[in-house]
């Protein structure tokens, strides 16, 4: 007898994508607060964030007491934004999504992500040192790109109820108005801090949510300021008289498998079967996609999770991670960890395989020179000294060719590499041939692979596999 798979349905679900019109608006703010708020109320929460990201997510998870994984046409993929969506509707009140700088920048932009899934758009824009003009910004972003469902506008950093009041009417379309959001102070003993603050940001964006003591009273911070604006008090059930949650319901189709999208993942095999690979997470070793994680295990890994931080020693292991993150913040406490450190030279004199990625290719290196000149000590496994500096030293998407095939992913940093490693390869843009002197380098040093590129594992699970030492065959 054969069996004949029918077709998953649509599900159905509030959702709106939280964007701007540039980066350093409040988005972030905004969507925690949003997540935060709902869930104090006993809603189901699913937050996204649309293109790479491994900060943004830590307060999204804190506020919404769920994982929160990346969504981007093109490092993730179509099929695998579709699926995750898909899924998060049938289990979930909200979904939440957070924009990627502006709303229309980059190749596949926040934008489009709307407009292919059909999500209501919230844009919150930084107010603070305008009145009439937002009006003027809004209809730009409301016209800007045809084909939008629009939700409506919010205003951040907001003085006075006076100040609110001169934005309100500068909108053409006062429906759009979804309030200002204040000033928010963190408690009596606390410092007065204005949204702009609230959540504290360092050289790589904002400080994570697991770094701070205080972190889910600037989340209930932000969800009381909301609370008080038309957004944070729009009813959930539909109402005949008044705007609900209801009206912002998404469909969510499952994606299309018939197709051959040329970014569709390939399908994991269980090229990792019986194999242990121990991966260091903590404070200097963060940058971690809950999405790479679930590729390891879909190809049958042992995930084993250590903290040098905590002079935990190696453990046994057939493969090492070390992800990106900020050991140069924490140099001293590393370089302490001498057990460590000769546990990982073992590792690689017995010709095991390393991924060290970003900060975890810091991390080996000799040494990093702070922008005062001043030299730490790490762990000195891969020759080479890493000079911070205040300009950024990689920005954007980026692709790595291997023999296996194609990886995406992307870079950011503010550090280079002096260093005398043999370069395997480079990085590319999307799309792009490699280059000599562009891109990221791929180090190969005895059994270490290292470079600023973060990898995207579900994007080609044969390249990761190759990478943690299984065999495959082009």
């Amino acid at each position: 007898m054969t069996f004949i798979a029918m077709p998953e349905k649509t599900t159905r679900c509030p959702a709106i994508l939280i964007s701007a019109p540039a980066s350093g608006q409040g988005k972030t703010t905004v969507t925690a607060a949003l997540a935060r708020l709902h869930a104090r109320q006993g809603r189901k929460v699913r937050v996204f964030k649309c293109g790479p990201d491994f900060l943004d997510p830590y307060w999204h998870e804190l506020a919404s007491g769920a994982p929160v994984h990346s969504v981007d046409l093109w490092m993730t993929g179509e099929a695998d934004v579709r699926q995750r969506l898909h899924e998060a509707a049938g289990e979930a009140d909200l979904i939440l999504i957070e924009g990627v700088m502006g709303l229309f920048d980059g190749n596949f932009s926040a934008g489009d992500l709307a407009q292919l899934l059909g999500l209501p758009v919230l844009a919150v824009v930084d107010a603070s040192a305008m009145a009439g003009t937002f009006g003027a910004l809004a209809y730009g972003l409301q016209h800007y790109q045809s084909g939008l469902r629009w939700a409506g506008m919010l205003a951040n950093r907001v003085a006075t109820a006076h100040h609110a009041d001169l934005l309100k009417q500068g909108l053409r379309d006062p429906a759009l108005w979804l309030g200002a959001m204040p000033g928010v102070q963190l408690g009596d003993n606390a410092p007065k801090a204005r949204t702009a603050a609230l959540l504290p940001e360092r050289h790589l964006g904002l400080i994570a949510a697991h770094e701070l003591s205080d972190a889910m009273q600037r989340l209930d911070a932000a969800a009381d300021a909301l609370a008080q604006t038309p957004l944070g008090q729009r009813l959930w059930t539909a109402a005949e008289d008044a705007p609900s949650w209801q009206d912002w319901c998404v469909d969510f189709a499952p994606p299309d498998i018939s197709t051959d999208s040329p970014i569709d993942q390939p399908k994991a095999q269980p090229w990792l079967a019986g194999r242990r690979i121990a991966i260091a997470r903590d404070a200097a070793f963060s940058f971690i996609y809950p999405a790479n994680l679930d590729c390891l295990r879909s190809m049958g890994a042992e995930l084993c999770f250590f903290s040098p931080l905590a002079g935990d020693a190696l453990p046994p292991c057939d493969a090492l991670w070390l992800p990106g993150g900020y050991p140069e913040l924490h140099a001293q406490a590393l370089h302490a960890n001498q057990v460590l450190r000769a546990g990982i030279g073992e590792h690689v004199a017995q010709g095991k395989p390393v991924w060290a990625e970003c900060g975890g290719m810091l991390a080996l290196c000799e040494g990093v020179t702070g922008l005062d000149g001043h030299i730490q000590a790490m762990w000195g496994l891969l020759p080479g000294q890493v000079i911070m500096q205040n300009r950024l030293g990689g920005l954007g998407m980026q692709q790595l060719v291997l023999d296996t095939g194609l990886l995406r992913g992307h870079t950011f940093h503010y550090t280079r590499l002096e260093t005398t490693m043999q370069v395997h390869t480079r990085s590319s843009r999307p799309g792009a041939a490699v280059q000599p002197d562009r891109g990221e380098a791929l180090y190969a040093h005895g059994s270490v692979r290292a470079s600023y590129f973060h990898a995207w594992f579900p994007s080609n699970p044969a390249v990761v596999a190759g990478l943690f030492g299984a065999t495959i065959q082009a």
